[in-house]
């Protein structure tokens, strides 16, 4: 059993301005939607994900307004809603104002959130936007979830988890047969002054579930490693639980803005 943190309730206000998503009607059969939200530095565009058992509307911001597709329950692209014509219409208006309404409160927004979050893991329980002059005020409240405790790299050298798909080192191993969703390698070097680049380890999701597997990468030296594989992979897995299944703070907190934003966080 693995020692973990207790969840937090934690408060945050924020001055989030008009809510127009928050004044429309969402399909009463769907139930209360999965939201998560993106902004890209970049492109200075809003990325909004709207999730049900039975389906998800994509929508990103572009130039020219809001643009939106649909996935069918599975997660993959479909060519049409998986839900009838009048539950459609009205989730793709309400959907609409919610990322436009998140737009127009961006990049501020991630920077408060970003603010939150650093009080939170400070230790304090309320955070308070600041304001120039007067304005209606919003009171977020969301519980967040607790770390496992993971001891530091314990091992020689350094080490660096990274997203396999925006890597070029190929860590994965195509003999493993399973189906993986978010895969990470771990990376290794023998110096704490060089950048770790030799893939070690491997930890990924199975499809459906939240329990990480984990492998060994072959003709690896555990010796100059300073740890057995399975120590490593043991470790491995706590740091993935932490950084990959358990929700972190900011986005904890940015979901309960948008269900604030969107007026389903049950204080209307």
């Amino acid at each position: 059993m693995s020692l973990r943190l207790p969840t937090t309730r934690f408060r945050a206000v924020f001055a989030l301005g008009a809510r127009h998503a928050a004044g429309l009607p969402l399909p009463t059969t769907l139930g209360k939607p999965n939201l998560f939200g993106e902004w890209d530095d970049e492109t200075e565009q809003t990325t909004l994900y709207v999730g049900f058992g039975t389906g998800q509307v994509h929508l990103e911001t572009t130039p020219s307004g809001v643009e939106h597709h649909f996935h069918d329950a599975g997660g993959d692209d479909a060519v049409a809603s998986p839900w009838n014509d009048a539950d459609t219409e009205l989730l793709v208006a309400w959907s609409t104002a919610l990322i436009s309404d998140v737009q127009a409160l961006m990049p501020d927004l991630v920077d408060d959130v970003d603010d939150a979050a650093a009080w939170h893991d400070a230790g304090f329980d309320l955070w308070v936007c600041e304001i120039e002059e007067p304005a209606q005020l919003d009171l977020i409240e969301v519980d967040i979830e607790g770390e496992l405790l993971t001891l530091p790299w314990l091992g020689a050298g350094h080490v660096e988890h990274d997203h396999v798909e925006e890597s070029s080192h190929g860590a994965l191993d195509d003999s493993v047969e399973d189906d993986r969703e978010h895969p990470i390698a771990l990376l290794w070097s023998a110096s704490e002054a060089t950048t770790p680049d030799r893939p070690i380890a491997e930890a990924w999701l199975l499809p459906g579930t939240e329990t990480p597997v984990t492998r060994a990468v072959d003709g690896v030296d555990w010796d100059a490693v300073g740890l057995p594989a399975d120590e490593v992979l043991s470790w491995l897995e706590g740091i993935y639980l932490n950084h990959h299944v358990l929700p972190d703070p900011a986005g904890t907190i940015l979901t309960g803005v948008l269900e604030r934003l969107g007026g389903i966080d049950g204080n209307d």
